[in-house]
């Protein structure tokens, strides 16, 4: 009876020593497979390490060509016109007639004010003498001579108005396409045509006002015309004295040299405009940008962990942006594989 009951109790513990051998054994598997599975993988990502650098800053900006003068041809006087002296499209010089307007009535005004003009005068000099004769008071020759120079006047402004029938180039260009024939009765409200001074040319853009402090005349720009990709130069010339409210922008003008004819005014230009060298700038790819809500950000590599900063930009060149505040030299910049970061993110990181 001792010894079934001692393999009894033996064969229980040993039943219950089975099982708790299992519970420990499945309590461990447990904790290791939630461990591994705890255990963050490593991201894959690139970057750079920030150097200082010189940098010429240059902004580039969109503007236009603009004629250096520009005027449409009208006639102060209404009239047929006569005659028409220039040929479309040519180049014609300051002061040369363009055209002719009939004339012939105001000549008849002309030759009947200048008849009683000399009549007056006449009378004039015939009030004078008896004037210092005393045959005649000197209110009476005022009115004589007053008559004179009435007369006098109106003649002058009849020849006036004869001059204005010859309508002259006001400066030296070219002629555009003309809008009129002979015969045509002109009137002030008729655009003759256009006559455009190409050289030099007006190149007028805006920059922002954050520039405006860094500006000068006499600068040099560089431009390039839409549908070119050669290189054209001008010089800063004038700048507006305010800044426009509206848009927050400084307009600035340049004129630059036309002698080849390759440039047209209307035409879209982009214009490159050097500004102050920065000896020890930072500069970025533009890829490593993250635009946010209150500006932008970049990840940074720190203990092997990515890391989110703030940064204030300036310049954008074609593949960098110029940094002001948030990098220093030697951060490790994190530049591909970025948008599903989050700090704290493991990383490793391979340095282009």
């Amino acid at each position: 009876m001792k010894v079934k009951t001692i393999l009894f109790t033996l064969l229980i513990l040993s039943f219950l020593g089975l099982i708790g051998y299992r519970i420990l054994s499945n309590s461990s598997t447990n904790n290791k497979a939630k461990n591994e599975n705890t255990k963050k993988p490593l991201s894959q990502v690139k970057g750079i390490i920030v150097k200082e650098e010189k940098f010429s800053n240059i902004i580039s900006v969109s503007g236009s060509i603009e004629a250096n003068e520009q005027v449409e041809i009208r006639s102060e006087v209404s009239g047929i016109v006569e005659k028409i002296s220039f040929l479309e499209g040519t180049n014609v010089n300051k002061g040369q007639i363009l055209l002719k307007v009939n004339d012939s009535e105001l000549r008849a005004q002309l030759a009947q004010a200048i008849t009683k003009q000399n009549l007056a005068r006449e009378n004039e000099r015939r009030a004078k003498l008896l004037l210092e004769k005393e045959a005649i008071s000197q209110e009476e020759y005022d009115i004589a001579s007053a008559e004179y120079r009435s007369l006098q006047s109106q003649t002058q402004l009849i020849q006036a108005q004869i001059a204005k029938t010859s309508i002259k180039a006001p400066f030296s260009g070219k002629i555009g396409l003309r809008n009129i024939s002979p015969g045509t009765y002109l009137t002030p409200t008729t655009i003759v045509t256009n006559l455009v001074n190409l050289n030099p040319l007006k190149i007028t853009f805006s920059i922002p006002e954050k520039y405006s402090s860094e500006i000068k005349t006499n600068t040099e720009i560089i431009f390039t015309v839409s549908g070119s990709t050669q290189n054209f130069k001008a010089v800063i010339y004038a700048i507006e004295p305010s800044v426009d409210i509206n848009t927050r922008t400084l307009l600035v003008r340049a004129k630059a040299e036309n002698n080849e004819g390759k440039l047209f005014p209307g035409t879209y230009t982009n214009v490159k405009l050097p500004l102050s060298e920065i000896e020890n700038a930072i500069l970025i790819p533009t890829e490593a940008i993250i635009p946010i809500q209150n500006g932008k950000k970049v990840f940074i590599s720190e203990k092997g962990k990515a890391k989110e900063i703030l940064v204030e930009t300036d310049t954008r060149t074609e593949k960098s942006i110029l940094i002001l505040n948030g990098l220093k030299a030697g951060d490790t910049l994190l530049t591909s594989g970025i948008m599903g970061l989050k700090p704290e993110t493991p990383l490793n990181v391979t340095i282009q």
